[in-house]
């Protein structure tokens, strides 16, 4: 039988295999023995590592509305870490950030240069300097040795040679790496500045782009982002930013690390506690050239809470789009130069201090507010401010239930004392006020108690109200309503406390007397009261109410991370509460025969849900007045009040339809009411 192997053959195989491994084994030790051995049998340098605690953020909370609709929501992003010493070490650090800066704009991204300079020649500070970038500017140049007042030119000169920038780089590649440059160099002569996140939530294209060219010093890292799903409610949603100098105080008890993210404006900074969770932490061990060697996690994030808002994202939607094409309809009859500037919607839910809507127009993409900022700034409309909460106004006629009350309290006048509209109010000779309807017509409103003076708007009426209560008890009656204090009370958000006109205001602000005229232009709702139009919401919400002022909150609840426990849940809170419950109904009454057939009767008169209100028109110095308006409805049972404001509006009446609509949505009524046209009604 013959055998498969030869012995002979056998022998051959076993020596050509050991002669393979002889050469493999030769060669790895070669290459890890030989080659990395050093002359005269010195030991080999150890590998030069750093190590870093890197904060790991907690996902953020969503935002959603009273009804769970989400609003705002964190989604993973990825930001461009730069490393200052791996970036010195590499071989050509210049040309590096170069190729990083010009990658990036290609890109579309904008990337974190705040380098006081601007980008073109000639050269010159930047005339818009933050008080942290002055410090920080200053800082550099103590720590180098430069003049306090050298020029912009000089310094991007002297940053040229020190960073070594070879001639032949053009001027304006020379100023983008030394914005670079200044950002890295500022964190080691300042040493608690957070690390430098030279660009954030860059899209995956350019993520692919920039871990191909595998630059030393330059790395991706995970991080969030807030995703928008609407366009409505910017002014309230807010914005994330990271800490500044000032923000780090306030916050650093708190255990937050230099370089979070805190909300700025809007609800991302009132709920703050609630939705930035608490930070975890890892150890990052990295090689000479940035090369990331082992990472440890050292402390779990937690998630934050999810924020519900008061506000509902429809009734919010339907607020912005009737400010929105009404103003657009006022629009198109004016000239350039008259054209309305703002306005605000309010809507609040009356038994529980809710709002369910706070509109300002115009407004902006919360999505974009960020890459947009410069322009959003800069745009005359001003954009950026929430008038809602920020815009003060003079009231106008809205005001005269204020008057009414102080009246009613002082004895002044009771429910059906008449007073006799003589068309012009002749108490004093220095001052002659005439109601509106003698100015229009030379006729009077006749004979009229507080009722029918409310459903008329007549002037003259409380002219002779004002005048014999005082502006002491009118400016009471004010503060009873809420007027001159914040409405959102206990929370971090921007809104203003309004002005109620007072003797010792005017002396103290103005340094001057106060005189009989202040008085009676204070009665109509003229003269120094400046209120926010969410004032004036609360204000008819309080009227609805019999006298119950409300403290308003915008935030409905907050529940854990995975929506499965409570972590706070608003309960309806009264701030005060007006005694006299009998008064407050005489206005009450007023309010409905203003719908039902004064100033208000086209929108109102036949509205198939009972509507209370009241007309306001503001005299400015403008060819056209500001036009404010507030109601309620149902008038016999409130659910909701409405305040509207439009810069140049016009009139009350001119802009009254922007509740209509706003009805129409939320009590679904196919209501029909003809748009007043400009002027016919003007209280």
């Amino acid at each position: 039988m013959n055998k498969f192997f030869k012995p002979t053959r056998l022998v051959i195989l076993i020596v050509l295999f050991a002669g393979v491994l002889t050469v493999y084994a030769a060669a790895l030790y070669k290459m890890q023995i030989y080659d990395t051995a050093l002359p005269n049998g010195a030991e080999p340098l150890p590998l030069v590592t750093t190590t870093r605690v890197e904060t790991i953020r907690a996902a953020r909370g969503d935002i959603l509305d009273r009804n769970g609709k989400k609003l705002v929501s964190s989604r993973p992003a990825f930001d461009v870490l730069l490393t200052r010493t791996a970036l010195r070490a590499a071989e050509d650090t210049n040309g590096i950030l170069r190729d990083l800066v010009h990658m990036t704009t290609s890109a579309g991204v904008a990337y974190n240069d705040a380098f006081p300079v601007n980008e073109g020649a000639p050269f010159e500070f930047r005339y818009d300097m933050t008080a942290a970038q002055r410090s920080r500017l200053d800082t550099y140049l103590e720590f180098f040795g430069l003049a306090e007042d050298i020029t912009a030119d000089d310094l991007i000169v002297w940053m040229k040679k020190h960073y070594d920038i070879p001639y032949t780089t053009g001027i304006a590649d020379a100023r983008l790496i030394i914005g670079v440059r200044y950002e890295l160099e500022i964190r080691a002569v300042i040493t608690n500045l957070p690390p430098y996140i030279f660009a954030q939530d860059i899209p995956a294209e350019l993520v692919a782009q920039i871990s191909e060219r595998a630059y030393p010093g330059v790395s991706i890292q995970i991080s969030s982002a807030r995703e928008y799903y609407t366009t409505s409610a910017a002014h309230l949603l807010g914005y994330l930013s990271q800490m500044d100098a000032e923000d780090y105080e306030l916050y650093k008890p708190l255990g937050y690390p230099m370089d979070a993210l805190i909300g700025k404006s809007g609800a991302e900074a009132a709920f703050e506690q609630y939705l930035h969770g608490v930070d975890g932490t890892k150890v990052v061990r990295t090689s000479e050239d940035g090369t990331v060697l082992e990472e440890t996690v050292t402390a779990e994030p937690v998630p934050g809470a999810n924020v519900y808002l008061s506000i509902d994202i429809d009734v919010q939607r339907s607020a912005e789009a009737a400010l929105a094409e009404k103003i657009r309809t006022i629009n198109l009859t004016r000239e350039e130069g008259q054209l309305v500037t703002g306005g605000a919607v309010v809507i609040t839910q009356v038994k529980t201090g809710e709002p369910l809507a706070i509109a300002s127009y115009p407004s902006f993409d919360p999505a974009t507010m960020l890459q947009n900022y410069a322009e959003l700034v800069n745009d005359p409309g001003k954009p950026l401010l929430n008038r809602a909460l920020q815009g003060v106004y003079s009231p106008g006629s809205t005001f005269k239930p204020v008057t009414a009350l102080a009246g009613l309290r002082a004895g002044v006048i009771e429910r059906y004392t008449p007073i006799v509209d003589l068309g012009q109010f002749t108490k004093y000779n220095d001052y002659r006020p005439k109601c509106w309807i003698y100015t229009q017509t030379g006729a009077t409103h006749g004979t009229e108690d507080v009722v029918g003076a409310l459903k008329d708007s007549c002037n003259y009426f409380f002219y002779k109200v004002g005048d014999d209560t005082g502006p002491s008890r009118i400016a009471q009656a004010a503060r009873d309503f809420g007027f001159g204090a914040k409405t959102l009370a206990g929370i971090s958000i921007n809104e203003k406390e309004g002005v109620v006109a007072t003797e010792e205001y005017k002396k103290e602000k103005l340094n001057e007397n106060w005189w009989s005229a202040d008085t009676l232009l204070v009665s109509i709702g003229q003269g120094l009261n400046q209120f926010t139009p969410i004032q004036l919401a609360n204000y008819a919400a309080t009227i609805a109410d019999g006298g119950i002022l409300r403290e308003l909150s915008l935030i409905k609840a907050a529940k854990s991370s995975d929506y499965s426990g409570t972590v706070y849940s608003h309960e309806p809170t009264t701030r005060s509460t007006i005694a006299e419950g009998d008064l407050v109904a005489i206005l009450q009454e007023g309010m409905r025969a203003v719908a039902k057939s004064g100033t208000a009767r086209d929108m109102f008169g036949s509205y198939p849900v009972p509507v209370a209100a009241k007309t306001g028109t503001v005299q400015t110095s403008n060819d056209y007045n500001n036009g404010v308006f507030i109601c309620y409805a149902p008038a016999n049972d409130p659910e909701i009040a409405i305040s509207v404001v439009v810069e140049k509006g016009g009139s009350g009446a001119g802009i009254m339809e922007i509740a209509k609509l706003v009805m129409d949505d939320y009590f679904k009524g196919n209501a029909s009411g003809g748009v007043v046209a400009e002027g016919d009604l003007i209280r």
